[in-house]
């Protein structure tokens, strides 16, 4: 069944990176430490700010993000805060190295899933994007959570520099027994983006062509899901009689980082237009020009903010004329095997 996925009204989506630090350096990584902090949260901050995005009337569902986030000693602790809060799923974004003996210090009663991050079909190709053994790393730790009883997904983040590989994914997938394959478009932010930065060496990553999207990534998507996967990956681009809507103003997602910058659109979490601020870990409204204030505005091209952060990635027939509208990121397409 192929279907959009309209945004979720009745939950709370918590998007948390409970620090920035990672042991690897992936080439399209969007973490800024000048931006987002550099510190470890500590429990006690952890628990506090779920907390407050844990409502009576909804669902709320939280995703542990890092960095890498199985490197926090106290990971398993603050599953265990999510739980007592009575959240309904946690979710794990890890590459794959699962440090700390993750897997022994929680259940799969704790973690509905597991999520993995791989970038190539072939170690040669993932290692040279996310760094020398990660590959191996990563398909070890499915390996591991599989065995120990737990739900496994995996994110591919397409670029011009493994878009040709993407249609090897689905075989490996089934081999390796992942349940739900997420496709990811790269976004234009971190410190790779800044052309200036002497952190990213080597080739760069780049957003693929629409035509080459459009073209590729329903059939991988369709080949995955008849075998049994379900698969997720972004709308981008809006058919021709499709309204745009933007998440900010309809759905509730928010992406935590740990100097206390809450967003809303995870377009502008290179920039200080955060909406909302943790201060003693009370949750405030920023002032001034933030994203809450540009959700409203109505644009030819579609997403406002795609066009005021990351505008390169647009096309124009003319002068002003866009070739296509760009959809809110966080619509999405998925099929599940029928």
């Amino acid at each position: 069944m192929h279907r959009t996925v309209a945004f979720s009204r009745n939950a709370v989506n918590i998007f948390f990176h409970i620090l920035t630090r990672c042991n690897l350096r992936c080439r399209h990584c969007y973490i800024n430490p000048d931006q987002h902090g550099r510190h470890d949260l500590p429990l006690a901050t952890i628990r506090a700010w779920l907390a407050a995005f844990n409502p009576s009337d909804k669902q709320a569902n939280v995703i542990f993000l890092g960095g890498e986030p199985t490197l926090h000693p106290e990971l398993p602790d603050a599953i265990q805060a999510a739980r007592e809060l009575g959240y309904h799923s946690v979710t794990i974004d890890t590459n794959g190295y699962l440090f700390n003996h993750i897997l022994e210090k929680v259940t799969p009663d704790q973690v509905d899933v597991i999520s993995f991050s791989l970038d190539g079909a072939n170690a040669a190709t993932n290692d040279r994007i996310r760094g020398q053994g990660s590959y191996k790393a990563c398909l070890e730790g499915v390996a591991r959570a599989r065995a120990a009883g737990f739900s496994t997904s995996l994110i591919y983040t397409v670029s011009n520099l493994n878009l040709d590989e993407l249609e090897q994914m689905p075989p490996l997938l089934e081999k390796i027994g992942i349940e739900h394959f997420f496709i990811q478009v790269i976004g234009l932010r971190g410190p790779w983006a800044d052309t200036r930065s002497r952190k990213a060496a080597g080739p760069r990553p780049q957003q693929v062509r629409a035509d080459l999207w459009l073209e590729t990534i329903p059939r991988v998507a369709a080949n995955t899901a008849s075998r049994g996967i379900t698969v997720t990956y972004p709308k981008v681009y809006l058919e021709a009689d499709e309204p745009f809507e933007c998440a900010g103003l309809v759905a509730e997602n928010y992406f935590i980082f740990p100097n206390g910058r809450v967003y809303r659109c995870p377009l502008c979490e290179d920039y200080p237009l955060h909406s909302l601020q943790f201060k003693d870990n009370c949750l405030v409204e920023t002032g001034g020009i933030n994203e809450a204030r540009l959700f409203n505005l109505t644009i030819a091209e579609g997403c406002v903010m795609n066009k005021l952060i990351q505008p390169s990635n647009l096309a124009y027939n003319g002068r002003s004329n866009p070739r296509y509208r760009v959809a809110c990121c966080m619509l999405k397409e998925e099929i599940t095997p029928e």
